[in-house]
């Protein structure tokens, strides 16, 4: 008689083995491909998406069968989320997912062109073709309060519009006065970070420094990107990517770090979910361990941001950096470089912005975004709309649509409700980080370039439960705190304004 929790795991390693195909030829598409393949790529992944779903759908009757013979949490888990994918791709009509998906590839395609050219009228038919199908999605989904709900919950599961309107309004109160007074002080020398670097001897310092974060070359890759990622197809083949620009040394060095932290946490998953439930979005249709985009990104900040940024990280990497460019860094001090990459300037690109602004420019896409699907904005007046808010937010005027509201690849993708989740990131990872620091062993390897400690103890609270648990139920095991954004305040208030 056939088990039927084997039965059950077959099916959802072979969903999963689509997936990752789909995760291979996005990569391919977004660093190897050539511009003449989109459409066709397009296609492709469309098939592949439409196939894991009509498995996903035929799957019922198995996941019926391996929940009622669930001998674990874990058993009954994965079949009850099978089953909640289900009935979450039954609402959705398959003509509509392939829309999407053909429609994204060739999207790309054309925001790619229109950023380079600083043409928002270039990409503007693809995107109010994607905000149409977005809302005929959330339409589908249905939801209580406005259809952004539907969209971020793809994303982030128990967030609403409501819920992040709260959060970014405590948030921006809190930050604003922080700005204020960073940008009250001097301003740290910063003619050195655009010196002329050597593309190849950044890839070697970079290479070195992901390394020394633990990231393993045996089960992965660095490759160049004009917008970075990372994209796993297991957790024995995690790719991450950076842009090189031989005038601005931070964007390949943090653009790595950030990576790093994502790709740590899928290399982190616990071997026995590979090819499982727990390592597969089934609502999003996307092969991928870490338990949702927030707690994705809160491992790429804290990496990124309070690890790589913080003056013990640079005590013990800095002379290697110098030694890597003596002529570019020979009359800079460890003080100066410390001062000069953690220096407040308000800027135009998101992926550049300090880390004070940063959140303002993902409220500012949130904003946006909730208009649109909410249909208070059209997309003809998102030029304006972006310029008047960056104006307002940060005292600039926008001088191209390339460095405005262009920079982003998330819409090209169909990623509504997506931004919100960087904001999360930023306040789970300081949560998660200032709890464990307090750890002796912890503390000890910042302070001397050990970063074991810190990935052990990242491992075990949040990498290797993949997707049997949930940001909430993680997070739970933290002591409580009625303020979630208190311990990210406290970080901004402790770097910028102390």
């Amino acid at each position: 008689m056939t088990d039927p929790i084997a039965d059950f795991a077959a099916r959802a390693g072979r969903i999963n083995d689509v997936l990752c195909a789909v995760n291979g030829l996005q990569w391919d598409a977004r660093v190897m491909m050539p511009a003449g393949g989109a459409e066709t790529r397009g296609a492709q992944i469309a098939t592949l998406k439409g196939l894991a779903r009509e498995m996903i759908l035929d799957a019922g009757a198995a996941a019926e069968a391996a929940l009622a013979a669930a001998r674990t949490d874990a058993d009954r888990r994965a079949a009850q989320d099978m089953l909640d994918a289900r009935a979450y791709h039954a609402r959705i009509p398959g003509a509509l997912l392939r829309a999407q998906a053909e429609q994204s590839a060739t999207a790309n395609a054309a925001w790619a062109a229109a950023r380079e050219a600083a043409d928002f009228a270039l990409f503007r038919p693809h995107l109010e073709r994607a905000v149409d199908l977005a809302r005929q999605v959330a339409d589908a989904l249905g939801y209580a309060d406005h259809p952004y709900d539907a969209m971020v919950d793809v994303f982030e599961p128990g967030e609403t519009s409501a819920s992040l309107s709260a959060l970014f309004g405590r948030l921006r109160g809190g930050i604003k006065p922080i700005l204020d007074t960073a940008l009250g002080r001097p301003a740290p020398r910063r003619d050195f970070l655009h010196r002329h670097y050597p593309v190849d001897r950044q890839q070697a310092w970079c290479r070195g420094i992901a390394a020394a974060m633990g990231y393993d070359f045996t089960r992965g890759r660095l490759d160049p990107t004009a917008h970075p990622f990372e994209i796993s197809q297991t957790r024995n083949d995690v790719r991450i990517t950076t842009r090189w620009r031989p005038d601005y040394l931070p964007m390949a060095i943090f653009g790595t770090l950030h990576e790093v932290g994502h790709a740590l946490y899928e290399m982190g998953v616990d071997p026995a979910l590979t090819r499982t439930v727990h390592a597969t979005d089934l609502k999003g249709l996307y092969a991928v361990g870490g338990t949702s985009f927030g707690m994705h990104e809160s491992q790429s900040r804290l990496i990124e941001n309070h690890v790589g940024r913080a003056p013990e990280f640079w005590a013990q990497h800095f002379a290697s950096l110098r030694d890597a460019f003596p002529d570019q860094l020979g009359d800079v001090s460890e003080a100066e470089w410390v001062a000069a990459i953690n220096g407040v300037r308000p800027g135009f690109i998101r992926i550049e912005a300090d880390e004070l602004t940063y959140d303002l420019h993902i409220m500012l896409r949130v904003r946006i975004e909730m208009a649109l699907l909410g249909g208070t904005l059209k997309v003809a007046d998102i030029p304006e709309a972006w310029n008047a808010a960056i104006k307002d937010d940060l005292g600039l005027d926008v001088p191209d649509d390339g460095v405005g509201c262009l920079q982003d690849v998330h819409w090209s993708h169909n990623y509504f409700g997506s931004f919100p989740t960087y904001t999360i990131g930023n306040v789970t990872a300081a949560r998660l980080f200032a709890h464990l620091r307090g750890e002796p062993e912890v503390r000890a390897g910042l302070d001397s370039g050990d970063y074991a400690p810190l990935r052990g103890a990242l491992e075990t609270l949040v990498w290797r439960h993949g997707r049997s648990r949930s940001r909430a139920e993680i997070m739970a095991a933290l002591p409580a705190d009625p303020a979630p954004e208190a311990a990210y305040l406290d970080h901004l208030r402790a770097r910028f304004a102390g």
